[in-house]
């Protein structure tokens, strides 16, 4: 991303995108957050950028010492070149009861002597770039909110004129928010840690304001791994690049395509509904093969079901994905939903759908809907997240496949765990019936919205060449109910022969 003249880049793509462009320059802004949120990794990388922009920074640090500071950048492969420190931690001197005594209080001797020496390195390294971590040590050493407010206006009031970009670090250790640092401070960034039930985990960030500009609001996902802040903006489908719908994407099943009038418009989300083993990831499996076959590039997401035992699967069935795998024309990753942010879920299907370089891919599968519903920290956010998705990939003219697991497995008592089929352009069952001593599968589209369809229900089965569907289950009713009924004009005709 292009960093505009009057913006400082944050070093950290994604957080850049939600601040379109980076942090202001030459103003002072409030990062806040509990401990181990990940201030201070932000706060390093903000600096990193700065040098290797060719900008003097200076780190103040009240909290962590030099060498602590040092191993948390070793952490990351990180070096300390080219940033100054101020190493601002007591003393064992000073921490001696001797050092205690004076004429005047505590806090006007000690917060007034850390200010100036604060000052006299601004004034003697003329940065661009400032870190002071953490405001918590200033409020203690003040001592009461009136003159801890003076003291921040009067530090905010002496970078003003010194053309350089100031990020304060409080880690809210008062227990309550600074709301006096929310209006003295010209943008503020809230980073949070959650920490699910289950799963590792959750931080996320919020721009709570920034003065004249325009930002993405909302809450953000971000995960600290090794090299750093990863950030994943909230996806947001407006505004996005509509690109032109090709022809109707075929599965390879001649019955199947049949009943869908022709097969699955482009740009359109597909839903794949039915009880546990009837075959649904199977006939995703199918569209797959065949996309690859025609040279298109496709990403499965699986949430449930290990890509070995899946490829495994399919070769008994002589549906090549293996090989296309192998050429790298379907790509296969597995999601841990107990380590998965809904943002992060969103930004890999961003990756295979508008990739930096190569091919974009044509289609994308999930798999399934129930899986991908753990990965989320709060159940009823589900339906939101998905139609932004959905409508994000539909502007991009992107086939989307999920699978949705029923609960039971024959008959009427069969149910969804979720109610998210009226997002679906077209929505595809499966389910049991019994027949004739056997149990048996049926297949029916029950929604369509893009073209004409058939309403029959017709039997499918699986076997050494891959999915089958045969002719339309003219001859029972009742199917529905998991234990049909043949009709009477075929048991006369069973009965005369």
């Amino acid at each position: 991303m292009l960093i505009a003249e009057n913006l400082a880049g944050s070093g950290i793509a994604g957080l850049d995108e939600i601040l379109e462009g980076g942090f202001p320059r030459d103003r002072v802004l409030l990062i806040e957050g509990d401990p181990g949120a990940g201030k201070t990794t932000l706060a390093l990388q903000f600096l990193l950028e700065g040098v290797a922009q060719g900008e003097p920074c200076l780190h103040v640090t009240l909290g962590e010492s030099r060498d602590e500071l040092a191993e948390v950048a070793a952490s990351h492969g990180w070096s300390l070149d080219g940033i100054e420190l101020l190493e601002l931690v007591a003393t064992e001197r000073e921490l001696s009861p001797e050092s205690t005594y004076t004429v005047f209080e505590a806090g006007e001797v000690e917060l007034g002597d850390t200010i100036n020496k604060v000052l006299a390195e601004v004034e003697r390294c003329k940065p661009k770039r400032v870190v002071i971590d953490s405001l918590s040590e200033f409020r203690l050493l003040a001592q009461n909110s009136i003159r801890y407010r003076h003291q921040t206006l009067a530090l905010k009031q002496f970078f003003g004129g010194r053309e350089c970009t100031v990020l304060l670090l409080d880690d809210r250790t008062s227990g309550h928010g600074d709301l006096d640092l929310h209006s003295i401070t010209h943008g503020v960034l809230t980073l949070e840690q959650l920490a699910p039930e289950f799963g590792g985990a959750r931080r996320r960030l919020r721009i709570v304001k920034l003065r004249g500009r325009h930002y993405r609001g909302g809450w953000h996902d971000f995960v600290l791994e090794q090299g750093g802040m990863r950030v994943f903006p909230r996806l947001v489908a407006q505004g996005r690049a509509t690109r032109p719908i090709g022809d109707p994407l075929l599965s390879g099943i001649e019955g199947l395509d049949t009943m869908l009038g022709g097969g699955i418009s482009r740009g359109t989300a597909t839903m794949l509904i039915g009880p546990s083993g009837t075959g649904k990831s199977t006939v995703v499996a199918q569209y797959v093969s065949s996309a690859a076959a025609r040279g298109e590039r496709v990403a499965m997401f699986l949430f449930d079901e290990r890509p070995a035992t899946l490829l495994l699967r399919l070769d008994g069935m002589g549906i090549p994905l293996r090989e296309q795998v192998e050429s790298g024309l379907v790509k296969l990753q597995q999601v841990d939903p107990g380590e998965l942010s809904p943002s992060q879920f969103a930004w890999a299907v961003q990756e295979v759908v508008e990739p930096v370089a190569g091919e974009p891919a044509t289609a994308v599968v999930i798999d399934s809907l129930n899986g991908y519903l753990l990965a989320m920290p709060e159940e009823r956010f589900l339906n939101i997240h998905l139609h932004e998705l959905l409508t994000y990939l539909g502007q991009l003219g992107v086939a989307t496949f999920m699978t949705v697991v029923q609960r039971g497995l024959i008959g009427l008592n069969t149910e969804a765990p979720l109610e998210a089929s009226y997002l679906a352009d077209t929505v595809i069952a499966f389910r049991y019936f019994e027949a004739n001593g056997s149990v048996k599968e049926a297949v029916s589209v029950v929604k369509q919205r893009t073209r004409s369809h058939e309403r029959t229900l017709r039997e499918m089965w699986l076997g050494p060449t891959g999915v089958v569907v045969g002719e339309p289950l003219s001859n029972y009713h009742g199917l529905l109910t998991g234990v049909p009924v043949r009709s009477l004009d075929e048991e006369f005709d069973r009965q005369g022969s």
